[in-house]
């Protein structure tokens, strides 16, 4: 994925200016970006030439010149008719229209504030937005709402460096079914999208039929959030990702039999929510033999993960430290894993590179094996986190960062390129699996004395500070949840002894 240019840049900066107007309209940041969705939608389909799957009324024109209350009262219709699926609206728009506007509706309450909105939106520089691409101008306001604490939108948005490395290691290629089961904004798939393209001349390399592949079966998921899975949509149709949304990233969850149906993949990227189901619920599928009775979210997201490679399939996850020792259902889950897969690289990410401070992160790469028994052999473990800088605003991740780690990996997208174990004085480890299993097949490996500051350690804003407690109290919350969850719920030797 490209970095921004200074043009669009600059635009997405004059875009996102207009959030000080709309705060006081009461628009958080996560709903504005939401509300710009709708409205560079319909600007976009203009810019595109694309306007023709709208009717007239709908189009952007037409909005852009109403003024006053009547553009309030025409905006808050258009998103009710493009979003409905009642018969008599069918035909408003096509099935990528219906999935953008689904259940929409506005936030704005002031006619003024609208006016703002649509005057400066088509004010912008589109030539150049156009020259330079509608998707990164997109990615770009995406990723400045991640960037705002206040937004919340850190949840589901990965720093796109560590994105464009993993995407550089696993190598995706034309043909291959490549599937994020949870999407977030698309970052996953767009940038596999953009890694293909580049290796085939933006497509042109390749047979019309494998064209058409690329752009309408290559990629699939799930995304659980309706706000966050327009976000995603509207991402993928600016990057050239064509396909139906009933066919890529649908709205629902995957950790019930919506993710039963996603179909297998060759490479599997994605980065799982963290955390509990709410209300202490568990996954809903018939098909996981470990994690059925947990309400762990990213043991269960591991279980589906390995189930849905094919044989020969690889997978990068990125997962918090607990996945790496927890212990019961975390143990089994690690063992089943290490039979069926190898894997056979861990890296360990420095702190500060999500917007949630204090969440301690790695990325694993592992391929399903095509054998079921003994897949993983031996794991290297890259430490990036020991005495790393303080990442944050102030020093954003770069993809020059993971350049001696993608030197260490090798060529080969799945792990197997000749290595060096550099001892005990550096990053780079290997450890076989009769020594993980004498670690009680605990997988979170350091040998580093880490000298750096925690980053917490520099907190000075209040709201910084007390975000970092609350984000404590969640995770030991959550801890205590998993433990007395394994206390009271019976193993699997004992449920089948019980017949439940």
């Amino acid at each position: 994925m490209s970095q921004l240019t200074t043009v669009t840049h600059d635009i997405v900066a004059k875009l996102w200016n207009l959030c000080n107007i709309l705060r006081d309209d009461g628009v958080s940041y996560h709903q504005y970006v939401t509300e710009l969705t709708y409205l560079l939608f319909l600007k976009m389909l203009q810019e595109t030439g694309k306007e023709s799957i709208l009717p007239e009324q709908y189009r952007w024109t037409t909005l852009a010149q109403l003024e006053g209350e009547a553009q309030l009262i025409h905006y808050k219709q258009l998103l009710l008719d493009l979003g409905a699926t009642t018969a008599d609206k069918m035909k408003l728009g096509d099935t990528r229209t219906k999935a953008i506007f689904a259940d929409a509706q506005t936030f704005l309450r002031r006619p003024a504030n609208l006016k703002s909105l649509t005057k400066a939106i088509d004010q912008l520089d589109w030539f150049s937005a156009r020259e330079e691409g509608l998707g990164n101008l997109y990615e770009g306001l995406l990723e400045k709402n991640a960037a705002e604490k206040k937004s919340g939108a850190g949840q589901y948005f990965t720093p796109r460096p560590l994105i464009d490395a993993i995407v550089r290691l696993i190598k995706p290629q034309p043909g291959e079914v490549i599937q994020d089961p949870a999407a977030g904004t698309g970052g996953f798939l767009v940038a596999a999208d953009h890694y293909i393209k580049d290796q085939t001349d933006d497509l042109y390399e390749l047979k019309a039929d494998q064209q058409h592949f690329q752009r309408t079966q290559a990629f699939t998921g799930l995304e659980l959030v309706p706000d966050t899975h327009r976000l995603c949509l509207m991402n993928l149709m600016l990057h050239g990702i064509e396909s139906d949304p009933q066919n890529t990233v649908i709205c629902g969850d995957t950790l019930s039999p919506d993710g039963q149906g996603l179909p297998k993949a060759d490479v599997i990227l994605t980065n799982p929510p963290f955390g509990t189901k709410k209300g202490g619920g568990r996954p809903t599928r018939n098909d996981f033999s470990v994690t059925a009775g947990t309400s762990n979210k990213q043991l269960a997201f591991v279980e589906h993960i390995y189930r849905a490679l094919k044989p020969g399939g690889r997978a990068a996850v990125v997962l918090p430290d607990n996945v790496l020792f927890e212990d019961n259902t975390g143990r089994r889950l690690r063992q089943e894993w290490m039979e069926r897969c190898n894997i056979h690289t861990i890296l360990r990410l420095p702190t500060g590179i999500f917007y949630a401070n204090g969440v301690k992160t790695n990325v694993l790469f592992f391929s399903r094996g095509k054998a079921e028994r003994a897949n993983t052999q031996a794991v290297w473990v890259y430490d990036m986190r020991a005495n790393a800088p303080s990442y944050g605003k102030t020093r954003p991740l770069t993809l020059e960062d993971f350049e001696d780690f993608e030197r260490c990996y090798g060529d080969d997208p799945h792990g197997q390129a000749p290595r060096v174990d550099q001892g005990e004085e550096g990053r780079f480890r290997c450890y076989g699996r009769e020594a993980i299993a004498e670690r009680n097949d605990n997988l979170d490996i350091s040998w580093l004395r880490d000298e750096s500051q925690d980053p917490e350690d520099e907190l000075r804003e209040p709201e910084e500070i007390a975000a970092a407690i609350a984000l404590h109290l969640r995770n030991a919350l959550e801890e205590i949840e998993a433990l007395t969850e394994e206390l009271v719920s019976p193993t699997m030797d004992e449920r089948e002894t019980v017949g439940v």
